[in-house]
C-alpha cells in the first residue's frame, strides 16, 4: 500500500504539472486513465485560459484513495466549449477530485466536482 504522504505529493505534483501546462510531466504522477483524460484536457483548456491555475487548499489520504481541493483562476482568452473569449477572468472556483492511487501513480477517477456554474457567472456568459 502506498504511504499517503506519497499519494498526497502526487497530487501536489499534478497541480504543478497543469499549472505550468506540461503534458510530458503527467507520466510522472499519473497512468492509464487520468494521464488520457489529463492530455486531452490540459492543453485545450490552457488555450483557452493560458494564465489558468490551481491552488492546492487541501489534500486528503486514506487507502487507495486521494482527495484534492483546489481553488482555480484564470482568464477567458480563447474559446471555451464553443463560447468566444470573454477577456473576462474567474477567481477562486472550487473544484475537489477523488482520485485511486494504483502503482504509485494516480490511476482512475472516481469523482469530480467542479463549479462550473460561478465560473461562468464570473466569465459573464451565464446568468
Amino acid at each position: 500500500m502506498i504511504d499517503p504522504e506519497e499519494s498526497k505529493a502526487l497530487v501536489r505534483r499534478l497541480v504543478e504539472i497543469v499549472n505550468a501546462g506540461d503534458l510530458e510531466g503527467l507520466e510522472e504522477v499519473a497512468s492509464g486513465q487520468i494521464a488520457e483524460a489529463a492530455r486531452r484536457w490540459i492543453g485545450p483548456f490552457r488555450e483557452s485560459f493560458p494564465d489558468f491555475r490551481m491552488e492546492v487548499r487541501e489534500v486528503i489520504a486514506e487507502g487507495d484513495k486521494v482527495v484534492g481541493y483546489f481553488k482555480c483562476s484564470g482568464t477567458h482568452q480563447g474559446d471555451w466549449r464553443g463560447i468566444s473569449p470573454t477577456g473576462k477572468r474567474f477567481e477562486d472556483v472550487d473544484e475537489v477530485y477523488i482520485f485511486r492511487v494504483e502503482h504509485r501513480r494516480l490511476a482512475s477517477p472516481i469523482a469530480v466536482v467542479e463549479d462550473n456554474l460561478t465560473r461562468m457567472r464570473q466569465l459573464g456568459i451565464q446568468p
